[in-house]
């Protein structure tokens, strides 16, 4: 008996690494401390009621961007352990097998687990109150979205101490994914992981979507949308028609190792170009979903703070939307070497195309700034870093789109480097832009502008240190995922600044979580009672900060674009907030507590497939149907705010601007 479960227990968990080991004891003190704290503060049913049965679109984007921090220091972790491998020649820190979980886990965390999930998060966070309304389209299904991506990531991140990390790649190309050399649970994870969230992403896609063309205040026509808001329904766009080939081509790989077909292995007559095909229909427009919103961000703190309206406002919607649908004709970009030449042409000149609309945007924003009164806050030091980041990084894209050229830099870290700098330069200084922007409006206080600035310059300084010899190095043929090379390549002194840097850039981020939890101990200081700190123009700065439960008091009725600053510059904002004392009962939706129920019956299904305990997935997906039938039968999931509430609560904060 005790050597049957010594069996087990050696094949369940992650042994024989100390790597693991230590986090293992982290992991488990780590909760050990949040299951203390929350128990001695008598805090569990604070917990349940405040935040894990919540249906408020504010603080679900709160958790999306608790959520999505926590997994950019695991993914910096991995980034860094790959960097210190490959600092000096013949390292032998992580053996082959663990570095390629490592940069297999590294990369599906960061675009999967982080990008997206902050990208939500600023969705939340912004796109209600800037549009006006008081709430998403579907505030259930918000709650169902963000509890579907939370329990994904979780059981992704549990492969790192149960069953084993994934080790295919952050795209998981058959054969190597497939059950012939990837068995076990750790592959499993990867496709039930990013299965479970990926519907959540859906859900929020379609949410936003329809918030955004149903639900904007009186009189925001389209063409009088803030640019942020614009660039959501860019992304929505994209995510309506990605990620359902994302759904079909995991559920297809897990036909293929869990039944035994073969669609993606040349056993009987399957392809696993068929795969690759699909994962970058999805993949690359994936990058542009991305990316869209941080072009959105810019916008908005160019305008806000140069005092501006912003340049070309109708070209800059027509490069968003273009570039959203010119992102479905790209992916074969991704295989030159794979594919024919008329398609490499086809595919060459779309994937050029993608660069005008970015052009254009660029010019919008230099020529927004030309002789604007620039204010050189922390969101603006993030905007200007990005133009030049940007532009390196959209060069080498249309370097990499040239079909006989990408021969040549094709699996290098030519390609590493390019990626890294869109990615990074693009959708993480975007994300940080737009952090740092709308932080007092989520929190009610600003951040420490000191040591922001002391997090922008050892990321700056840091990201260019990394990712600038990489670009040498692919051009000196070092391949990427590379686990070790030997002295006699040349590569190493190049690698070596390449993982100074990477360690600058983690610096910036001890410096970032050390200015969040400064600004939070000295909020009072730092507290902001205007509710628009930054002498904003669009309508979330016309409320205050935090904003209420129902957002706003009355709903604004808008006349131009730009509004909010349109009526500051006029005057009439504060006859406007006199007129708004003649309340009405406010309809908002009931906090439930069946999302949360029905990610974790979800968690457990994908648990139980990972691992083909069949008897345990059966029973997730039974608890997830039955979870939908008790929300159908669920009566009174409503209720109003009544006016005299509104009045007090508006009175308590001095709201009702506009």
């Amino acid at each position: 008996m005790f050597e049957n479960i010594k069996k087990f227990a050696s094949e369940f968990f992650v042994t024989g690494n100390s790597l693991i080991y230590a986090a293992d004891v982290s992991i488990v003190l780590t909760s050990l401390v949040i299951v203390f704290v929350l128990t001695y503060y008598k805090k569990w049913g604070w917990l349940w009621r405040e935040w894990l049965t919540t249906v408020d679109h504010k603080k679900i984007g709160i958790m999306y961007l608790i959520s999505a921090l926590l997994m950019l220091f695991r993914g910096g972790v991995d980034a860094l352990l790959m960097r210190t491998q490959l600092a000096f020649p013949n390292m032998e820190l992580l053996n082959s097998e663990h570095y390629n979980q490592i940069f297999t886990t590294h990369g599906t965390i960061m675009i999967l687990f982080m990008a997206m999930p902050l990208m939500f998060a600023l969705f939340n966070l912004v796109v209600p109150l800037q549009i006006g309304a008081r709430d998403v389209a579907y505030p259930f299904l918000n709650a169902v979205s963000f509890w579907l991506f939370f329990f994904g990531a979780m059981l992704f991140n549990l492969s790192f101490v149960i069953g084993g990390s994934p080790d295919a790649g952050w795209l998981s190309y058959p054969p190597l994914s497939e059950n012939n050399f990837s068995p076990g649970p750790g592959q499993n994870f990867y496709i039930w992981g990013i299965q479970i969230s990926g519907i959540g992403s859906l859900a929020t896609g379609i949410n936003f979507f329809v918030t955004i063309l149903k639900m904007r205040a009186p009189g925001m026509s389209l063409m009088k949308m803030p640019l942020f808001s614009w660039s959501v329904l860019s992304s929505c766009i994209i995510i309506l028609f990605a990620f359902p080939i994302l759904t079909v081509t995991l559920g297809l790989l897990f036909v293929d190792r869990f039944f035994g077909a073969h669609f993606f292995t040349l056993d009987g007559g399957g392809n696993p170009m068929y795969y690759i095909n699909l994962i970058w229909m999805w993949g690359h427009p994936e990058v542009y979903l991305v990316v869209l919103p941080a072009f959105g961000v810019f916008s908005e703190v160019v305008s806000t703070f140069t005092k501006k309206r912003i340049f070309g406002y109708k070209s800059m919607v027509f490069a968003l939307v273009s570039i959203s649908i010119l992102s479905f004709f790209t992916w074969v970009h991704h295989f030159f070497t794979m594919a024919g030449t008329t398609a490499d042409a086809f595919f060459a000149v779309t994937t050029m195309a993608v660069a005008i609309p970015t052009g254009v945007k660029v010019f919008n924003w230099l020529f927004t700034m030309f002789r604007g009164r620039i204010q050189m806050k922390t969101p603006m030091l993030w905007t200007i870093a990005f133009i030049p980041t940007f532009l390196v990084g959209g060069a080498t894209g249309v370097m990499l789109a040239v079909a006989p050229a990408d021969f040549q830099y094709h699996n290098n870290y030519f390609l590493i480097a390019h990626f890294h700098q869109v990615l990074i330069g693009g959708v993480v200084f975007g994300f940080f832009a737009g952090i740092y922007y709308w932080w007092p409006k989520v929190f009610g206080f600003t951040l420490n502008e000191h040591l922001g600035k002391w997090a922008f310059w050892l990321w700056n300084i840091g990201f260019y240190t990394t990712f600038m010899p990489q670009y040498a190095l692919g051009f000196m043929g070092m391949p990427r995922r590379s686990y070790t090379y030997g002295w006699d390549m040349g590569w190493w002194p190049l690698n070596f600044v390449s993982t100074v840097g990477a360690f600058l850039m983690g610096a910036g981020f001890i410096f970032q979580v050390w200015q969040i939890l400064y600004s939070i101990k000295h909020r009072d200081n730092l507290r902001d009672l205007t509710g628009d700190p930054w002498d904003g123009r669009t309508l979330e700065w016309s409320i205050p900060s935090p904003a209420p439960v129902y957002n706003f008091a009355v709903i604004p009725r808008v006349e131009v674009r730009d509004d909010w600053w349109y009526k500051k510059q006029k005057g009439v904002h504060k006859k406007i907030g006199a007129k708004a004392r003649n309340y009405k009962s406010i309809h908002m939706p009931k906090d439930s507590g069946i999302p949360f129920i029905m990610g974790l019956f979800w968690f457990v299904a994908g648990f139980g497939f990972t691992f083909e305990w069949v008897w345990v997935g059966v029973s997730g997906l039974i608890g997830v149907a039955v979870s939908m039938l008790a929300r159908y039968f669920q009566q009174h999931t409503d209720y109003y705010i009544s006016a005299e509430q509104v009045e007090a609560t508006e009175a308590l904060i001095g709201g009702a601007k506009g």
